[in-house]
C-alpha cells in the first residue's frame, strides 16, 4: 500500500464520519470531486463497492465497513505521531468522539466534559446525545457511554463505571387517581411505563423481600425510548415508571415523585463505558473515561 492509498483512505473515513462527499471533503480541503474520485480509486483498487450512495444517505457496505474499521488503525497511527512531537508531548490533543445516552449524558457526562477541555486545551469533544446504540466504530466514535448494555459487539471493550439504584416510582397525582400499590401483584391494576428498544418492550424483573423474583405485569399504554422522556411521562402522572436514580432522585426529594414497595429490590442498571479493543487505549480516551469514573465516585458519595 503507498501513501496515495492512505490518503484516499483517509478521504473515505473523512465522508463516512461527515455523512457527505461534500463535508468530507471540505474537513479536508477537498473539493467533492477529490473526495468522489478517492472513494472511486479505492473502489477500483480493491475491486469491490465500499458505499451504498442515495440522493438522502450514504451507508457502508460489508468491505467499507472492514476498510473504515482497519482505516481507525491507520489514523491512531498518525495521531500517535502527532502526539509524540512537539511541545505537547506527553498531553493528549485531537478530537474525542463521544456518543451516550441522552439524559445520563446532559446530566452527568456533560459536567465532566467542561472540566476535560479544561485540563487539556489541546483536546476538541464532539458528542452525539442519544439512547440509540449505534455502531460505534462504524460511526467513528472513539468512546460510548451507554446504560444497560451487557453484551457489546465484538471488538469492543467494555467497562462498567457505575451501578446506579433504580427506583419504582409514581406522581402524586397518578397515584390519587389510582391508588398506591400495595404488592407487585397491584401492579397489574396500574399504568406501566416501559423502555422500548428497538420496538422491543423491556420487562421489568423485580424481587420480593423473601427472594421471590417476579416479572411486573400491568397495562402498557405508553411506550419510550428516552429516558428523560420516560421521567417526564412519570412526572405527568401518566402511570408508574422504574428509572435509575441518577434520574429521579432530585424529584423524589422535591416530592414531585414517590417511591413505590420499599421492600421490593429493583435492581440496579449498569452505566458502561464501550471503546474499539486495541493493544493500547488512546490517552484522550483513556484519561476522559478516568475523570468520568472520579465524577461519579464523588456523586455517589455525596449522595
Amino acid at each position: 500500500m503507498n501513501s496515495s492509498d492512505v490518503n484516499d483512505i483517509l478521504i473515505f473515513m473523512s465522508v463516512l464520519d461527515s455523512g457527505s462527499f461534500v463535508a468530507g471533503g471540505r474537513a479536508l480541503g477537498l473539493s467533492r470531486s477529490a473526495a468522489g474520485k478517492a472513494v472511486a480509486r479505492l473502489e477500483t483498487r480493491f475491486a469491490t463497492r465500499l458505499l451504498n450512495r442515495t440522493t438522502r444517505a450514504l451507508s457502508l457496505t460489508d468491505d467499507g465497513r472492514s476498510l473504515y474499521a482497519a482505516g481507525q488503525g491507520i489514523r491512531e497511527a498518525m495521531d500517535a505521531a502527532e502526539r509524540s512531537i512537539g511541545p505537547a508531548s506527553g498531553q493528549p490533543r485531537g478530537v474525542l468522539r463521544v456518543t451516550v445516552a441522552d439524559a445520563f449524558g446532559r446530566r452527568l457526562v456533560l459536567p465532566v466534559v467542561r472540566h476535560y477541555l479544561e485540563a487539556w486545551p489541546g483536546m476538541q469533544v464532539e458528542m452525539s446525545f442519544s439512547d440509540h446504540v449505534a455502531g460505534i466504530v462504524e460511526d467513528g466514535f472513539d468512546l460510548a457511554i451507554r446504560i444497560g448494555v451487557t453484551d457489546p459487539s465484538p471488538g469492543l471493550i467494555s467497562r462498567v463505571i457505575l451501578r446506579d439504584p433504580v427506583r419504582l416510582c409514581a406522581s402524586p397525582a397518578y397515584l390519587d387517581r389510582r391508588g398506591q400499590p400495595a404488592s407487585t401483584e397491584h401492579l397489574t391494576r396500574h399504568d406501566l411505563l416501559f423502555h422500548a428498544r428497538s420496538n422491543e418492550r423491556m420487562t421489568w424483573h423485580l424481587q420480593e423481600a423473601d427472594g421471590t423474583s417476579v416479572v411486573a405485569q400491568g397495562r402498557s399504554r405508553l411506550r419510550l425510548d428516552s429516558g428523560e422522556a420516560l421521567r417526564d411521562a412519570a412526572l405527568a402522572g401518566m402511570g408508574i415508571g422504574l428509572l435509575p436514580g441518577f434520574l429521579v432522585d432530585d424529584d423524589v426529594q422535591a416530592g414531585r415523585l414517590r417511591l413505590l414497595l420499599p421492600s421490593v429490590n429493583a435492581g440496579t442498571v449498569s452505566i458502561v463505558a464501550l471503546y474499539p479493543h486495541r493493544r493500547h487505549l488512546e490517552g484522550k480516551v483513556r484519561h476522559f473515561i478516568d475523570m468520568l469514573v472520579a465524577a461519579l465516585a464523588g456523586a455517589a458519595r455525596r449522595d
